[in-house]
């Protein structure tokens, strides 16, 4: 009996067993001999010299073994990395991991105390004495452009890091005379990741030799910057991502405790941990988005899009980290969404502020594109007094003119927005929640029911090294795996692709189960170790599958093409009459004649009777670099009840049809767009990380930054349709981010779309009952005090 297929199979987690329960391993469980423990002094002022640093009663304190300020690291502290210059004239500002003269943001250190265990520590912290010269705080961006406006880096004379701009076609002419232009202003709010395990990080030495464990989503990235950042060579370096909980884009970061975690050890010869606090973690891990959007569209009187301009402010905080300038950019390819149009001119700004640094936030650029142009859409749907679902149509891109190149330059290998539509359309019961929501407006219900829409594609399964060259990033997109038959048959997997929640243990065993004919049971993915996974490119723009998994599956067929020449040989047959399938080599017409991998594998080790020039092993290694980035779509429709009287917003129903390619698993594909929804809903409802106008941090503890709990958010009703990739053979594409790309717009287009005959046409995220409130009041964009002041589908009801 031929064993039922992996690849589709709703498997449950294998990993789960032992996350679940906490019967793992992860950073700040780990207990080594003569472990000391790191705490970090920060600075209370967002600007300031530093003018005396007072760390000698610090170091009287009891269980304290030493301080050190950033003038005693300064020699080998050197500046963290940033790997993405975006352009040739890019401002970097130095980066010292503990700073030296001068604090810039709200949480960054200054010094750093080392003791016997972790409460000696924090407590010798108040201990330490800092003299600050206040210096002006920058927190407006628009602001921080003008001529005359205080300098985050005086020494660099700007606040502008950057400019970066792209056009196609020609602009102009498509707004020349264009019957309907639409310009509108959108904020995205400055986000703070929340991963569920916070930062941690675990230092030893044995001689020049070094491990570091970290809570990090890029082991191998980390390994190699660290080395490059203290000089310690790469090859006597040791990094380790165990078990982690989470990272959403927050731990894809070389943060300078990790710098000064490797140097302490150095320095002391003694293992060193540091974890940080909740409120520590929300003040220093790097935010998400920030940016001020200037959007104009242009199209013609029946809906078609002629034209669209960007123009971005993006904040990079006080220093450009990892890859901080490129995350907006990753955007300049998205605005355009699913859409055809004449011309499209994009320009972003990267602005330093003294705010805690931002970079990569689940979806990274994608989310905040999505948003402009899904907005956009509804916008121009009003303006026409057209159904938002009819204007996308006369303008996306149909499925039978794939591949299709777009404005922005890229090639779409696949899709069918159509088919994703049509039946999130029915799920949702669309014409009826439209007749509700105009018998609701003829009543003058003060509930009001609005109906959003979000159409979306996305670039992910980060990818292609030339094209990533070609954006002057710092790395290549490429990804690692290796698979090893043992003697007994049972196979291990090595990837570089690092899993933090994903299920990459379970999915990859999948993939080899179904590709080698052996039991799920008989496979072991390793990953996270530098040590045992020595190449990869890591975990992050929903990378993992697109990319590491396709490695995985040529790593698979190279085994294969090994174990057939030698089970050819042990059935003395030719090595092209030899067939692979359900886990057995049979010779092409003799199928009583076979032998099984396994049995293969053990011959192989055996080495006994070997073909000519056959090294006794089946292990291969593969490393994939796509050839394109994959482009997962779907349809997301949202039904919310706004109360005109309170502001409350009630999400009534949610529909998501997603477009991934094929499938490896559904569960793990339901878990990534439940998870992806609650994010980009957040987004929309809940989550903002609030400065007051010293620069302070005023969302620093879960008390007064919203995240929804599981009854906070509605239930879901998810379905798929299956374009699958022609980039690959697994026909796969990502998943990991398309919910939260998704879901943001389709709320506050919901929420625009309820309050439409109020003359509402935009309430800044995140829509909470206040705002909404302060909005129909007169205190937000346009408005009016009265139903039926705005025009098109918000008072008609609009058109299928």
């Amino acid at each position: 009996m031929t064993a039922a297929p992996e690849i589709g199979s709703a498997r449950l987690r294998s990993e789960d067993a032992r996350l679940i329960t906490g019967r793992t391993n992860w950073t700040d469980n780990i207990q080594l001999p003569g472990l000391l423990h790191a705490a970090f002094l920060r600075s209370p002022v967002a600007h300031a010299r530093i003018t005396a640093i007072d760390v000698s009663q610090a170091r009287e304190r009891p269980g304290v073994i030493a301080v050190f300020t950033g003038a005693d690291l300064a020699d080998e502290q050197g500046s963290l990395p940033c790997a993405w210059p975006v352009t040739e004239d890019m401002v970097l500002p130095d980066h010292p991991p503990i700073a030296v003269s001068e604090v810039r943001y709200v949480g960054e250190p200054v010094a750093v105390v080392v003791a016997r265990d972790r409460y000696a520590a924090a407590d010798a912290l108040e201990a330490i004495d800092v003299d600050y010269e206040s210096l002006p705080a920058v927190l407006d961006m628009e602001e921080a452009i003008k001529e005359g406006a205080d300098l985050v880096h005086a020494d660099k004379g700007t606040n502008k890091s950057y400019e970066w701009v792209f056009a196609a076609g020609d602009i102009d002419a498509a707004f020349r005379d264009a019957p309907v232009v639409i310009e509108r202003r959108y904020v995205q709010q400055r986000l703070i990741p929340s991963a569920m395990e916070p930062r941690a990080v675990v230092c030893s030495a044995v001689g020049d030799e070094y491990t570091l464990w970290s809570a990090t989503q890029i082991p191998h990235i980390l390994r190699l910057m660290l080395a490059t950042v203290t000089g310690i060579p790469e090859h006597r370096l040791r990094v380790v991502a165990p078990d982690v909980g989470g990272g959403f884009g927050s731990k894809l970061q070389v943060y300078g405790e990790e710098v000064a975690c490797l140097l302490l050890t150095k320095r002391l010869g003694r293992p060193i941990k540091w974890t940080e606090s909740r409120s520590e973690g929300n003040a220093t891990v790097h935010h998400g988005r920030d940016q001020i959007q200037r959007l104009s569209l242009a199209a013609d009187s029946d809906g078609r899009i002629r034209g669209l301009k960007v123009d971005l402010l993006a904040d990079m905080g006080a220093y450009l980290m990892l890859v901080t300038p490129g995350i907006p950019l990753l955007g300049a390819f998205m605005f355009n969404g699913i859409y055809k149009m004449d011309a499209y001119h994009f320009k972003c700004a990267g602005i330093f502020t003294t705010k805690t640094p931002t970079d990569a936030y689940r979806g990274a650029g994608r989310p905040e594109a999505t948003y402009a142009i899904e907005r956009l859409m509804d916008e121009l749907a009003s303006e026409l007094s057209l159904d938002p679902l009819e204007v996308r149509r006369r303008n996306w891109i149909k499925h039978e003119e794939f591949p299709y190149e777009t404005i922005a330059g890229l090639t779409y290998d696949s899709g069918n927005y159509e088919a994703a539509t049509d039946k999130a359309r029915q799920l949702f019961e669309y014409d009826k929640l439209r007749a509700e929501q105009a018998d609701r407006r003829d009543r003058g219900d003060p509930v009001q029911l609005g109906i959003g829409v979000s159409t979306f594609t996305e670039m992910c399964g980060l990818a292609p090294s030339r094209v990533l060259g070609s954006l002057s990033y710092g790395a290549g997109g490429w990804e690692h795996a290796s698979v090893r038959v043992l003697p007994s048959g049972k196979v291990e997997v090595v990837t570089g692709s690092s899993a933090h929640g994903q299920g990459h243990e379970t999915a990859w065993a999948q993939i080899t189960a179904d590709r080698l004919g052996v039991p799920f049971e008989d496979v072991r993915v390793l990953h996270g170790d530098t040590a045992i996974s020595p190449k990869g490119m890591d975990t992050y723009g929903s990378r993992s599958l697109a990319v590491g998994g396709v490695a995985l599956y040529n790593a698979c067929d190279k085994v294969i093409d090994k174990a057939r020449r030698m089970a050819a040989h042990l059935l003395e047959a030719d090595e092209h009459d030899v067939e692979f399938g359900g886990g057995a080599f049979s010779v092409r017409g003799v199928p009583d004649q076979s032998r099984t991998l396994q049995e293969v594998s053990l011959a192989a080790f055996a080495a006994h009777d070997l073909p000519e020039g056959f090294e006794p092993s089946l292990d291969s290694d593969a490393t994939h670099d796509p050839d394109n980035f994959s482009f997962p779509h779907g349809t997301h429709l949202c039904a919310a009840e706004v109360d005109t009287e309170t502001g409350y917003v009630k999400i009534r129903s949610y529909v998501a049809v997603d477009d991934v390619g094929k499938v490896v698993n559904p569960l793990i594909v339901e878990g990534q767009v439940h998870g992806g929804l609650a994010q980009g809903i957040a987004q929309a409802l809940y989550e903002e990380a609030v400065y007051d106008a010293d620069g302070n941090l005023t969302t620093t503890t879960m008390a007064d930054y919203l995240l929804p709990a599981a009854s906070d958010l509605p239930t879901f009703t998810t379905d798929r349709t299956e374009t699958p990739a022609t980039t690959n053979p697994l026909g796969v594409k990502g998943v990991g981010e398309a919910g939260t790309i998704a879901s943001t717009p389709a709320v506050v287009n919901a929420i625009v779309d309820a309050l439409r005959p109020y003359g509402v046409n935009d309430v800044p995220m995140p829509c909470t009952p206040e705002r909404v409130w302060r909005t129909l009041q007169g205190g937000g964009p346009e408005h009016s005090a009265q139903p039926g002041a705005g025009g098109g589908l918000g008072s008609a009801g609009g058109e299928a």
